[in-house]
């Protein structure tokens, strides 16, 4: 057999397999997103019992095989069981994980995206923030990572940095007033809702989860936020059914 591997890494998913295995997949530093195998987590005396689940991070020493890894053993830094108990939070955690998952892909370093996924269930087990703001937050800096965030310092159809009045899907971003006529779907945008849309995008991701806004604003940056990634993404994600019933 050849020698373990070890990855730093967050579990997305864990669902059972066979009679008392798991398959889990991990979205690491190192590989990506990968998908081990942990033999024997069902059992109730199994060393991998509180490891093989959503939401744990920490250290993961693998045996690669063709297909998939195999577990051997874990140094856990957070199970973030903490989770549990904040409805509707825990549910927000399960949609940035299937946002993970979505993004994720084999092979990858995905530092950044395992970075934010850590911060970001702080942030919900702190509560010092809206989930309903994390949520956008998220959505933004993981389109971000990805290349697909908007164009907010400078308008997307003549470049032009001034009189940014105006935000549109078509123009993937911000628009001023000269160009409105140019869009068929620009929608204002005030000064305040651009400027958060542009600190989540800037700012340093250590410190993206340490502001708050006015209702009004925080209603228009998440309304935005929502129809953006509805437009660049094209999965329904099932933690968002909970959501939007709760949020309802």
């Amino acid at each position: 057999m050849s020698e373990p591997i070890t990855v730093t890494g967050m579990v997305l998913a864990a669902t059972p397999v066979g009679d008392y295995d798991k398959r889990m997949v991990i979205l690491t530093r190192e590989r990506g997103k990968i998908t081990a195998f942990a033999r024997g987590a069902r059992k109730s005396t199994s060393p991998y019992l509180a490891i093989a689940n959503p939401f744990v991070f920490g250290s993961f020493q693998l045996f690669e095989g063709r297909t998939a890894y195999t577990l051997s053993q874990a140094n856990i830094r957070e199970y973030f069981t903490e989770l549990a108990a904040k409805q509707p939070g825990v549910y927000y955690g399960f949609y940035f994980l299937e946002i993970a998952d979505y993004y994720g892909r084999e092979g990858n370093r995905e530092t950044d995206m395992l970075n934010l996924l850590y911060i970001t269930m702080k942030a919900l087990i702190r509560g010092r923030i809206s989930n309903r703001l994390i949520r956008a937050i998220f959505e933004m800096r993981a389109m971000m990572i990805n290349g697909e965030y908007p164009r907010l310092f400078e308008c997307g159809i003549c470049g032009r940095t001034e009189d940014l009045t105006f935000l549109s899907l078509e123009a993937s971003g911000c628009i001023c007033s000269n160009c409105r006529k140019q869009v068929k779907d620009g929608i204002s945008v005030s000064t305040s809702a651009l400027y958060a849309l542009q600190y989540m995008v800037a700012t340093p991701m250590e410190k993206i989860y340490t502001f708050t806004l006015k209702p009004e604003v925080e209603w228009e940056v998440t309304r935005w936020v929502k129809r953006y990634i509805d437009r660049y993404t094209d999965k329904r994600f099932k933690s968002l059914e909970i959501l939007e019933v709760m949020d309802s």
